[in-house]
Formats: C-alpha cells, structure tokens, sequence
C-alpha cells in the first residue's frame, strides 16, 4: 500500500497564543507510522508501541456505532497523540484524514463527528465508553494502549474515523479520535496491524501425530473475517492440508468444532463458533473434495478453553477450529 497521502486540504490557519500549551518538537522515540503522513503542523505528545494486544472497535457493518458487539482487533497496536493549533476543528481534521485515506486505498468503515457520535453531544460518555474499563457504560478499555494527554470531557467538538487498509499480508486498522481542547486540538491516532498470535503452520503429519495421541488437533492457520464465518483466503493452506489428510483416512469420521474465547455474548458465541465450523466443513466438502459423509460441525463457544481467558495471548488461542476424531 502506498504512503498515505498528505493530510492537508487546506492551508493551515497560523498557531496564537492560545497554544502555549502546545509542544514546540515530537518527544523523544516518537515517529510517525510509517505509511501515514501526519496532519499539518502536528506535534507527537504521546508514543507508545504494544506488540500485541486486543483493541476492541465499536463499528458495526453498516458502519454505525455498536457499543454492544465491537470488534476484536489482535496483534501490534501503535498509539500516537499529536496536538495542532485548536484552530483546527475536529471536523475538519475528520475530512483530512477521511480525504487522505480513501486516496491511499483504505476502506473508510466509518466517519462521525459532533451529534453522530451521540452520549449527548460530548467528549465525556464517548471517553468513558471507548477509553476507560467497567464503569457505569462498561467501558471498552483502549486506554490500556496508553494516554498521554488528558482529554476535555465537556466540550462538544469532537470527531471519529476507522478506516480498513491491507499491507505486506496484514489488515491495517487506522482508528483516530479527534477533540478540541482549550489549548490545542488533540488527535488520538491508533494503528493496529492485526496478525495471527500463531503461525498456524500445520502438516498432515502433525494433524496425525496430534489426532492418535490425543484425538484432536488445534488449527490455527484458519482464519475468518472479524466478528463473521467468512473464511479468508488465507485460511487455503491449512484446508488443504486438512483435506489431505480426511481423504487419506477414508475409514474414519471427524468433527469440525468451532472455539471462541469468553469476551462477549455467550449465546452469540454459541452460534459463531457453529457457523465458523459449518464454514469449515462446507469448505472441505466443496472445495477439496471431502466425502460429505466423513465430517460434521458443532460449535461449543468459551466450553473448552485451551489457555486462561485473562490474558490477551490466551483468548487468541481459545478462538480456534479443532479437528475431532469421533
């Protein structure tokens, strides 16, 4: 993907005096993500870098706010926080990154300002929804990627975008809030480059050394779109050599059972985990030419976890398809 384009539409208006708050140079260690120009003018106030971790973002498919099922992004989270000139209002900075986004061939998943945002028209709900953890709204947690600057809670000029791109065989989510301070305008930025937390890397001999000592084996080279059954491409390798290995044992039957981790609805994941594997199953069935007869899909959601659900590293391993030898 190609360097996002310059985040300028317009000439920037000059800094006054009302920014004396305002950095004069980045911190130091800051740098800007590599493939995203920063808008005019802006300083970094806050770097931090997380190697993995999950950022939970509450879009839904129709591009609306969805506070109750959010995505769960996984993999390296960059947090960056600039300040412009408060002269800068948040829509426009939205219009900015909007502009320079789409040019860069990200898809835009949604793109709100002001009263779109809803919690009455200001920053303070929208804080507590998406930064803060439990609470009255039962907060999303991503202040756990850091905050550096302190947020205005009551003045209404705020924005939101998420935009969806594709880099080196990694989605690339790049989420910014934007608020106007009485100082300077603040410009949250967060990258997260979402990635598998295993290789997933799987062998017909090690589907039968796993199946014969102990009557399942974990795949984790299968992978699905966020919050849906939809298999990606990426998902071919690990099929195929599963395919291979059901048609090499055509004496035998096998269950494709569908695992989620704890996060979320549990009867909601009850019927993901199912779909997910019926996913799978039909997969194997259409594609690879697996007799029909030999494979059949449940799911079972958080029943069986592989690893604790207090950790980041071990949700991702409980959300997984096994390969069960009935």
């Amino acid at each position: 993907m190609k360097p996002l384009a310059s985040l300028t539409v317009a000439a920037m208006l000059a800094v006054t005096s009302s920014v004396s708050a305002q950095r004069t140079a980045d911190i130091e260690g800051a740098k800007d993500y590599p493939t995203i120009s920063r808008f005019n003018g802006a300083v970094i106030e806050f770097y931090q870098e997380t190697k993995w971790g999950t950022y939970r973002l509450p879009v839904s498919d129709q591009g609306t706010v969805d506070w109750d099922r959010p995505m769960s992004l996984e993999g390296k989270v960059i947090r960056i926080q600039y300040s412009v000139s408060h002269e800068n209002n948040s829509e426009f900075v939205l219009q900015n990154y909007k502009a320079a986004l789409l040019r860069s061939g990200y898809e835009v998943l949604i793109a709100i300002a002001n009263e779109a945002l809803g919690d009455s028209d200001r920053p303070h709900t929208w804080i507590d929804r998406y930064y803060a953890t439990g609470g009255y709204y039962n907060g999303l947690n991503n202040q756990k990627f850091g905050l550096g600057l302190n947020f205005p809670t009551w003045k209404n000029d705020h924005s939101f975008i998420a935009a969806r791109g594709r880099e080196n065989g990694k989605d690339i989510y790049v989420i910014v809030y934007t608020v106007v301070a009485d100082a300077f305008t603040i410009i949250t930025q967060d990258v997260v480059e979402v990635e598998a937390v295993e290789t997933g890397l799987v062998s017909v001999d090690n589907i039968s050394s796993d199946i014969t000592k102990n009557g399942h084996i974990a795949i984790y080279g299968i992978h699905f779109e966020t919050g849906k059954s939809v298999l990606k491409a990426e998902s071919d390798a690990a099929l195929k050599t599963i395919a291979e290995y059901v048609n090499a044992h055509s004496d035998k039957k096998f269950f494709i059972v569908g695992h989620t981790d704890n996060t979320g609805d549990f009867q909601a994941n009850m019927t993901l985990s199912e779909e997910r594997a019926k996913s799978v199953m039909t997969a194997l069935i259409t594609t690879y030419a697996v007799n029909a007869g030999q494979v059949s899909a449940y799911g079972v959601a958080s029943l069986a976890p592989a690893a604790s659900n207090l950790s980041d590293e071990g949700r991702a391993k409980n959300r997984r398809v096994e390969i069960v030898e009935q």
